[in-house]
């Protein structure tokens, strides 16, 4: 993995959808502050979005919004706004609409020009079709960013976790590293599953985030910035921006 690569960003994606990737994304941007590095979020796609003041907005963009490190319009964090909570390419064809690689890239690349650093989180799983002809892999291999899997810690995650893997190399892509986000507390063995995972995706962890309610959101983001912090700097990918 090339510096020129690394400066660019990273792309967040999932075991599935409703995983933490949000969550993993925006801890990441407060990490990379701290560490020096400014970055700013993007969503490029989003579904099941409100309307506010005219406009249909995701809380998770929001989020992404709020936490970067310039100041941003909404749109330039994400571009393809739609109201269903349904996959994306069938939200978009509810719309209208036809989700277009050569939009999100041309974004992309303007905030990676003011940026630099550019955390770019997809929507739902690795694979889950932006079209009638391409999908989220794609996407991740358009902007040629490294990616970081968000992985959701409940039954059945490692199986999840190596097929997400293997596509992800099968795609030509990066695996720069992942993150274990506890969804189910009383999982059993749930140790044990960290240890298979760590054996079998071959790929640095960079943090394991445990279960957080909503009372312990403030408090629970706090503790994901220091853990993917030391992650980061764990796998020498802050030394990589100089940080």
């Amino acid at each position: 993995m090339t510096d020129s690569v690394l400066r660019r960003g990273f792309f967040v994606t999932g075991t599935d959808t409703g995983v933490g990737k949000t969550w993993v994304s925006v801890a990441l941007l407060r990490a990379l502050r701290r560490a020096g590095v400014p970055a700013v979020g993007m969503k490029p796609v989003a579904t099941g979005c409100r309307m506010r003041e005219g406009v249909l907005v995701n809380d998770d963009a929001l989020l992404l919004q709020a936490n970067g490190a310039l100041v941003l319009d909404y749109r330039q964090v994400n571009p393809y706004a739609f109201a269903p909570a349904v996959a994306p390419h069938i939200a978009a064809k509810l719309a209208g609409e036809r989700i277009d690689y050569a939009v999100i890239a041309e974004q992309y690349n303007c905030l990676q020009e003011i940026a630099g650093m550019v955390v770019v989180e997809g929507v739902g799983g690795w694979l889950v079709p932006l079209n009638e002809t391409e999908d989220v892999a794609g996407l991740a291999g358009r902007l040629g960013l490294p990616v970081i899997l968000v992985v959701g810690l409940r039954l059945g995650c490692i199986n999840h976790a190596l097929l997400t893997a293997k596509a992800i190399v099968a795609a030509g892509c990066v695996l720069a590293g992942w993150v274990g986000n506890t969804l189910d507390p009383a999982m059993d063995y749930a140790a044990e599953n960290l240890a298979a995972l760590a054996e079998c995706v071959h790929a640095p962890c960079l943090a394991v985030l445990p279960y957080v309610t909503d009372a312990m959101r403030e408090n629970g983001l706090n503790q994901a910035e220091t853990a993917l912090l030391a992650g980061l700097g764990r796998s020498g990918l802050l030394q990589s921006h100089g940080a």
